[in-house]
């Protein structure tokens, strides 16, 4: 096997232009799960109103569609390390199709868990959970965090989108005809999808970041995923840091602020228009987050990238029920913007670095379903605190003390990590 010295060091080679063709279509379908993701928070209201069902019962059917969100990840990530990211994306784009167009024809309760929970999570899982990072590890090696960073951005980037848009769509044709046009968007994305994007470099006569294969260089096949890689990583005082620091961070991001943001709004008496113009503000500071993790995690140890954005976002979250109306808010979504989805570059270098690049799917797919496991649980528990306690306060200091309390946890993760050279990649 060889090597092309200084590969992985910043300012290596320039990404070749089909690989440029593979990051813009992960960047469409990410964006696409990124926006049906958004939808639960935005039609929250509307749904309430439309359809006569609590807020407890949606709370709970979009903590059902976070969690099959979440258990998308490990399947996808065993998948895509077995079949490629092709075959099971282009699936999960078909389910996200299906699920969101028939969700337009939701009236009662099962219809509600069924389309909006378990389809339209295990669809949107599919796509928007380990995509980027599968991409990333079998396609970059010079820029591989900047990549991440990349697919991470248009994450953020789906919500800048589709949330004021959503807004936009439930309040003038509703929230019914919204989510057909989600189903629609997802059907046109998946042949697109099919027929641009590739597995590996190698299946298009490329080598790593999409430059131009050596003739003369030996053919080196791809590392294979490690069969018994789950068994290791269960073993691994890693793994489980890695694993809990990620539940906190969807618990205090998708979970709390993400679901409940705009509804915490009106509490305030502010217009749904204002809160989701917010939310897309921190959309646009969290893909400049999220692209600036990407490129720190090439150059800084992730660990201590880890640790500043948990402590950053235990501050934010802190400080959200002192902050006034208006001005406050917006230094709110300024802040926590930044860091929002910051967390996913460094977690996902050091997930490689430790399990190697060929098992990125499966391990960081468990590291995800954690993510979503906090997202879920944090869903239902704010809603219910609203509703007992009437006030969002408590469930905003309670997730600002985890993300705290992750801060240090990230800082046990092993410094340099040995990756067993039969996984490395």
């Amino acid at each position: 096997m060889t090597t092309n010295a200084g590969a992985d060091k910043p300012g290596g080679p320039r990404m070749g232009s089909r690989a440029g063709v593979v990051v813009a279509i992960t960047i469409a379908a990410l964006l696409l799960a990124a926006g049906a993701r958004s939808a639960p928070g935005v039609f929250l209201k509307p749904m309430e109103v439309g359809t006569g069902f609590g807020l407890t019962t949606l709370s709970a059917a979009v903590s059902v569609g976070l969690l099959m969100f979440g258990l998308g990840a490990p399947l996808s990530g065993f998948l895509m390390d077995r079949h490629g990211p092709r075959r099971v994306a282009t699936v999960g784009l078909l389910l996200v199709a299906l699920s969101f167009g028939l969700s337009a024809l939701i009236r009662t309760e099962i219809h509600l868990f069924v389309l909006w929970g378990v389809l339209s999570g295990l669809g949107t899982g599919l796509v928007g959970s380990v995509l980027g990072a599968t991409v990333a590890a079998r396609w970059f090696q010079a820029r591989r965090g900047l990549i991440t960073g990349v697919f991470g951005a248009a994450t953020s980037a789906g919500q800048l989108m589709f949330i004021p848009l959503l807004t936009l769509a439930a309040q003038g044709a509703g929230w019914r005809w919204a989510s057909a046009g989600i189903g629609l968007l997802a059907l046109l994305l998946t042949p697109l999808f099919w027929a641009l994007l590739r597995d590996r470099p190698a299946e298009v006569g490329l080598g790593m970041d999409g430059r131009p294969l050596d003739p003369a260089a030996p053919v080196v096949v791809p590392p294979k995923p490690d069969a018994g890689v789950m068994r290791r990583a269960l073993r691994s005082r890693d793994f489980w840091l890695l694993s809990i620091t990620f539940l906190v961070c969807g618990a205090t991001s998708n979970g709390i602020i993400g679901t409940h943001f705009i509804a915490y709004c009106g509490d305030l008496g502010l217009t749904a228009g204002y809160a989701a113009g917010m939310l897309a503000l921190m959309g646009a500071f969290n893909f400049v987050g999220t692209l600036g993790s990407g490129y720190l995690t090439d150059r800084v140890d992730p660990r201590l990238l880890l640790a500043g954005y948990y402590a950053f976002r235990g501050l934010s979250l802190l400080a959200l029920p002192l902050l006034p109306p208006g001005t406050g808010l917006v230094f709110f979504a300024v802040l926590f913007g930044l860091d929002y989805i910051a967390t996913v570059p460094p977690t996902v270098a050091l997930t490689a670095r430790t399990f190697g690049t060929a098992n990125v799917g499966t391990v960081y797919g468990w590291v995800f379903f954690s993510h979503q496991l906090g997202a879920a649980s944090a869903t239902a528990l704010g809603g219910l605190a609203r509703e007992s306690l009437g006030t969002y306060g408590p469930a905003f200091l309670a997730a600002g003390v985890l993300a705290v309390l992750a801060a240090g946890l990230a800082l046990g993760v092993t410094r340099q990590p040995q990756v067993r050279a039969a996984a490395a990649g």
